[in-house]
């Protein structure tokens, strides 16, 4: 498999990583789109929200609960951030790999795009 989010798991690729354990791993994305922009991700490849299968659903929540921790560590939880997980090309998935965005240090604008 080519996928590049699983060469950064594997370690592979470098990344700046900020949280490992033994299902995730985070790390700033190399084209942010906030000042602060990291991405969660599982080590087990799903290309997109619909292939994680029903077995697998608490690690979605621990991809999110993570988020939070990496927010809180960062320093963005009382100013705030925002959560994004895009799902399947028209949805704004570019890696087809399964990962929860986190995005701060600058105000969201609604509705995103």
């Amino acid at each position: 498999m080519d996928c590049i989010f699983c060469k950064i798991a594997a370690h592979d690729i470098p990344a700046k990583t900020v949280f490992e354990n033994e299902r995730l791993i985070a790390f700033h994305d190399l084209f942010p789109q906030a000042p602060v922009h990291v991405l969660i991700i599982p080590k087990v490849h799903f290309s997109t929200l619909n292939d994680v299968p029903q077995g697998e659903s608490a690690l979605l929540g621990e991809m999110m609960s993570t988020a939070t921790t990496i927010a809180r560590e960062l320093g963005l939880a009382d100013d705030g951030y925002r959560l994004v997980m895009n799902c399947g090309a028209n949805g704004g998935q570019s890696v087809f790999h399964i990962h929860l965005h986190l995005l701060a240090g600058r105000q969201m604008s609604w509705p995103p795009g």
